[in-house]
């Protein structure tokens, strides 16, 4: 497989050391900048990182007929707590979406729809999920999802506070107002965007979104709208395939089958150059699946680890230089093995400064 040119010294000290002294005054002028809380300690204050237990889907095994981990957040968590790097007491627990909140971007049928559970097997694809009554439907599964719509809504506020901020959870890309898909029944990113809008903590912003499937369903609540730029990189032979929602696409990057890690940090580098150079957002919000991972079944990429990390800390570093704060959700990616990756480059972002308490 492919190498990018100096991919192999991302872990050395010295880049390492380099990257810390580039970073740490410009983090701590930008976190004076936009902090408005009150100063706290930073052995006290908690990590802008936001997780809870009910992230996680229970559906009596039937979670096991998608090829998605349903405890992937579960794991992800656990692993950067045995890394001690956080605890459930030093992170942040969201709430609940509300039904209030979700009708800023869903259509009430929409909503009504889900009270049917032939309408949500379809949407997360567990075709055996007709038979189970709603009740439970909406207790093992979308429950669950609500408390990730609640976790991007608050690391959206977190991040303009913070400078930056990760739910461990999120980023359902094909859910848009009137349609729910691709495991997606509430369109988290769309909801984030509209609070944040109507709130008016900002004018503009950006989504870069580096799952390998396209972005339809915010893109479709998106099009024509020019306070928001989308980057949108994926695989150009898999589903959406939506054509009518690639229109709000401003930065698009269609990758072939098996794309491998230079060309496709290459392409992400100079996308990221060009769009933030034609556009200055407010926020980014970072959809970073890790779908695009060698042998993820869905994705059909062939990223390495080691990619998907350096990728994350590309992202992180062109935020951090233009002092946007950038939210990240972790979205789609579909092997074991993903959490542990995503874990890895969390890590990976607090050695090198880019992300700090």
């Amino acid at each position: 497989m492919s190498q990018l040119p100096g991919e192999m010294d991302i872990n050395t000290a010295s880049i390492k050391r380099k990257r810390k002294v580039a970073f740490l005054k410009e983090r701590k002028a930008l976190e004076d900048e936009i902090t408005s809380e009150p100063q706290e300690s930073v052995v006290t204050r908690p990590w802008p990182i936001v997780y809870r237990p009910e992230y996680n889907v229970h559906f009596f095994k039937l979670e096991k007929l998608h090829p998605f981990d349903a405890k992937k957040w579960k794991h992800i968590f656990n692993y950067l707590v045995e890394a001690k790097f956080i605890t459930q007491d030093n992170i942040i627990e969201p709430q609940e979406v509300t039904h209030d909140q979700l009708l800023m971007a869903h259509s009430e049928k929409y909503l009504n729809s889900l009270k049917w559970s032939f309408n949500v097997a379809a949407i997360s694809e567990v075709c055996p999920l007709v038979a189970v009554p709603n009740y439970f439907v909406q207790k093992c599964y979308l429950r669950p999802m609500r408390y990730h719509v609640g976790g991007t809504l608050e690391a959206g506020f977190l991040a303009l506070r913070r400078g930056w901020s990760i739910n461990i959870g999120g980023g359902f890309h094909h859910a848009s107002e009137t349609k729910g898909g691709g495991f997606c029944a509430y369109a988290d990113i769309s909801l984030l965007v509209k609070l944040l809008f109507q709130s008016k903590s900002i004018s503009t912003a950006m989504i870069v979104d580096l799952d390998a499937h396209q972005g339809n369903g915010y893109e479709k609540d998106f099009i024509n709208e020019a306070r928001i730029f989308i980057m949108d990189v994926y695989n150009k032979r898999i589903y959406p395939r939506d054509d009518a929602a690639k229109e709000a696409i401003r930065c698009r990057i269609e990758l072939a089958p098996y794309t491998e890690d230079q060309h496709y940090l290459e392409k992400i580098e100079a996308g990221l150059e060009r769009s933030l150079r034609s556009f200055c957002p407010d926020i980014m919000i970072y959809n970073a699946g890790t779908d695009v991972l060698l042998n993820d079944p869905l994705g059909l990429l062939a990223i390495s680890p080691q990619g998907i990390i350096r990728r994350d800390e590309l992202v992180f570093m062109k935020a951090r230089e233009r002092r946007v704060p950038i939210v990240m959700l972790t979205s789609g990616g579909y092997l074991k093995q993903t959490a542990r990756i995503i874990a890895d480059s969390i890590l990976n972002l607090a050695d090198l400064g880019l992300i700090s308490r």
